[in-house]
């Protein structure tokens, strides 16, 4: 697996600390919370990556952004949200794996330089961001691609695991120009008022033995956007519980399930976000 070498490291365990019942928004269990002032540099000899800084409200905000191959004309793009453990390897991973596929890939961090390291850990700091600052950092990292002469504006897409799922979705309601969102195992929304300004076409992948968000609410989701005429493609994916498209999640990792997801990601973004 590739590194990242980061002045402050960010790396993987292979396993969680606690069982897996406990883990409500999945991912890697990393070694320490490290606090990034100033945001690491990468090692760009070996990292397709690089750091950058956008305005938001309050300060600045962070985010990994990683280009395509093709430098020339403007390309489709794509934010990228954590997991609640915050911007770890495996989420620039993911990030660098949209780059490679053509598009301008920039994962927000939410935590604004925070790393957790266990679940009690993830819990504390997804519970202590604040949600309009997490929305506002993401809308900032919409406007900093809208605003890059590789991009073409009207094809950015999101996509988030977990509590960035859910983030997912709070970002395609609060920013319009949104195309495509992507939400794997994440918060779902259930007021009417709320659905009906969502304009975006999603997307969602979710596990039938989720304790967190069960098939049924799932499934009324999927209903209510339908019902308000919105563009809804929800599965749930039988023996896979939160967190299955992570293979650090060693006790609910499902291969079949997270390739599944994969794929309908890939065909799903590839339709939508395409000029």
């Amino acid at each position: 697996m590739r590194r990242y070498s980061w002045i402050l490291a960010l790396t993987l365990l292979p396993a969680f600390a606690a069982p897996a019942q406990e883990h409500e928004h999945g991912g890697s269990v990393l070694t320490s919370v490290t606090i990034r002032k100033p945001p690491p540099k990468i090692d760009v000899s070996i990292a397709r990556g690089k750091m950058v800084s956008f305005p938001s409200s309050p300060g600045n905000a962070n985010g990994y952004l990683t280009l395509p191959d093709s430098k020339s004309g403007k390309h489709p793009a794509i934010i990228v949200i954590q997991e609640w453990w915050g911007m770890n390897e495996w989420v620039l991973q993911q990030t660098d794996r949209f780059a490679k596929q053509g598009y301008v890939a920039l994962a927000v961090d939410l935590y604004r330089g925070k790393v957790a390291s266990d679940a009690e850990t993830a819990h504390e700091l997804m519970r202590g961001l604040p949600e309009d600052r997490a929305i506002a950092d993401l809308k900032a990292g919409f406007a900093y691609l809208a605003t890059r002469p590789d991009v073409e504006a009207s094809h950015v897409g999101v996509i988030g695991w977990c509590m960035g799922g859910g983030y997912s979705l709070g970002l395609a309601i609060a920013e319009p120009r949104v195309a495509a969102c992507v939400m794997n195992y994440g918060r779902l929304v259930t007021d009417p008022t709320v659905i009906a300004k969502i304009e975006v076409p999603i997307l969602g992948n979710f596990g039938a033995l989720d304790r967190g968000i069960p098939a049924a609410d799932v499934q009324a989701f999927d209903t209510a956007l339908r019902k308000a005429g919105k563009s809804s493609d929800m599965k749930v994916y039988d023996g896979a519980g939160h967190a299955f498209m992570n293979p650090n999640n060693k006790d609910g990792y499902v291969q079949g399930a997270a390739a599944d997801a994969w794929a309908r990601i890939d065909s799903f973004f590839a339709k939508r976000l395409n000029p």
